[in-house]
């Protein structure tokens, strides 16, 4: 991991300055690895979704500060600015899926889908089983078909539906694994999620509680019973973690020094950055750094 900190973080875009193009894309994996030469197995981002399924057992995935062993039928949920790269002799058989936030559109059920399966840090992988394998198949394959239909009345409108049912199967496999999920049957939970969304727009501007909460047009106590009753977490909690998640990849994933990531995440005062690091992680941004790559 010592090389991490003298590389760039490159961000990746699918047809940025194109939104006449289908914002959906689907590669064989293999294909994709081989053409895209050394740029998958650095460390970057991108500003869209991805779905990578992997067939077969082997190698190792690194998805943030974690890696994982890559076993049959694992399917990767990455997030956009999440930061990941396929190791050195990674050759996968499988399906990738890339799309933009766009492409779904914004809906209640697109939101859901976004903040359970593409918002699960602690396990952003599970392995399908043979159910959900033929279930899941036959939506990618129906993808692929219709992806040869650009011509057609309703192209999109029938790949964005493809896309929605494949995801909400792929829901229902993770929701078997018995972890807590958002089920969306209060208004508190709908206004969460905007919150969550408006932190990953303004994390880095250093916006108070009081901001987000005129942004939704509520109090800031209201914003407070929102958040304790949808995750027993306050606002500022929130707030703070989604800025320590970006400190902590610009630490290890970038040469800037720490005066450089103080500004990019919005603090006039270094010292008082590094104050909030120690205050959340129990060490300085140095200590973080030279942990990481030691």
């Amino acid at each position: 991991m010592s090389k991490k900190g003298s590389i760039k973080i490159e961000q990746y875009h699918l047809h940025k300055g194109h939104p006449e193009k289908l914002q959906f894309e689907v590669y064989d994996l293999k294909s994709y690895l081989k053409s895209s030469g050394d740029l998958a197995r650095i460390p970057h981002s991108h500003s869209y979704y991805q779905i990578l399924w992997v067939y077969h057992a082997g190698g190792v995935h690194f998805i943030d500060f974690d890696s994982y062993d890559v076993k049959a039928n694992s399917i990767f949920f990455i997030s956009k600015n999440q930061i990941h790269y396929f190791d050195k002799s990674a050759s996968h058989d499988g399906v990738l899926i890339h799309f933009n936030e766009s492409f779904l559109m914004q809906s209640d059920v697109d939101i859901f889908l976004k903040y359970n399966v593409f918002n699960n840090h602690g396990a952003p992988y599970y392995c399908l089983t043979k159910d959900v394998i033929e279930l899941a198949n036959s939506y990618v394959n129906l993808i692929k078909k219709e992806k040869t239909r650009a011509l057609d009345f309703g192209h999109q409108q029938v790949i964005r539906y493809l896309l929605k049912s494949l995801l909400i199967v792929l829901e229902r496999a993770h929701r078997q694994s018995g972890e807590k999920n958002i089920h969306f049957t209060s208004q508190y939970e709908l206004q969460y999620l905007h919150f969550r969304e408006l932190i990953e727009q303004h994390y880095n501007k250093n916006y108070a509680v009081s901001d987000y909460a005129s942004l939704l047009h509520i109090s800031t106590k209201t914003l407070t019973t929102i958040t304790k009753t949808t995750i027993n977490k306050t606002p500022s909690t929130l707030i703070s973690e989604r800025i320590i998640l970006e400190a902590e990849r610009l630490l290890a994933f970038t040469p800037l020094n720490v005066n450089e990531i103080a500004y990019k995440l919005g603090f006039e005062d270094a010292s008082y950055f590094v104050k909030y690091f120690k205050r959340y992680l129990k060490k300085s941004p140095k200590e973080y750094r030279d942990l990481i790559h030691a």
